[in-house]
């Protein structure tokens, strides 16, 4: 059966794009995994895709051949890194910090982010044309474009800046975010 699946040349591309782009699709699960610290996870991807990669290396190397093996398993490459970015953007691992510098002093923009949920830490920055208030959002990363959203419809000239912490010790944010269900 397996073999008469293989003898066919559209059969055979299909079999490598697709064991590719899943193989790929892990890989990059299995990297993310592995730089958020999540080592088991990682562990299990990194069998999982092991598995995947020798499977559809042999089918590759026993018919390489055919140049559009060779092709389907380059575009199965590329496009299990795009499922894989897909696959993260949508589980949306971690935290982020979310770093806010506003011109408006009297929108009380850290109360409002409060109301909705948010950690705000903020307080009097000198800039070159005067004060601003300087806000500090930790934030799951599931939330994140929302709370650009929600600082854009409340100022819509606030800098923004945000970056992913690489390790959060104490304080509210260990405790808080972790329960904390943001409003909409």
């Amino acid at each position: 059966m397996l073999q008469q699946l293989l003898s066919n040349a559209f059969t055979m591309v299909l079999i490598i794009l697709v064991i590719n782009i899943v193989y790929v699709s892990f890989s990059t699960m299995r990297l993310i995994l592995t730089m958020k610290g999540r080592r088991y996870a990682a562990a299990f991807a990194g069998t999982i895709e092991m598995l995947i990669y020798v499977i559809g290396l042999s089918i590759v190397l026993d018919n390489l051949d055919q140049i559009q093996n060779v092709i389907a398993y380059a575009l199965g490459y590329g496009m299990g890194i795009i499922v894989g970015m897909k696959i993260e953007e949508k589980l949306a691992l971690g935290y982020t910090t979310v770093n806010v510098i506003t011109k408006e002093l009297d929108v009380d923009l850290p109360r409002q982010l409060r109301e909705k949920g948010y950690g705000v830490t903020s307080w009097v920055a000198g800039g070159l044309e005067g004060d601003r208030t300087a806000l500090q959002i930790l934030t799951p990363r599931k939330y994140e474009l929302q709370l650009y959203e929600t600082i854009k419809t409340l100022d819509s000239k606030a800098f923004i800046i945000s970056y992913e912490p690489k390790s959060i010790h104490g304080g509210f944010w260990v405790k808080a975010v972790k329960k904390r269900r943001i409003k909409e």
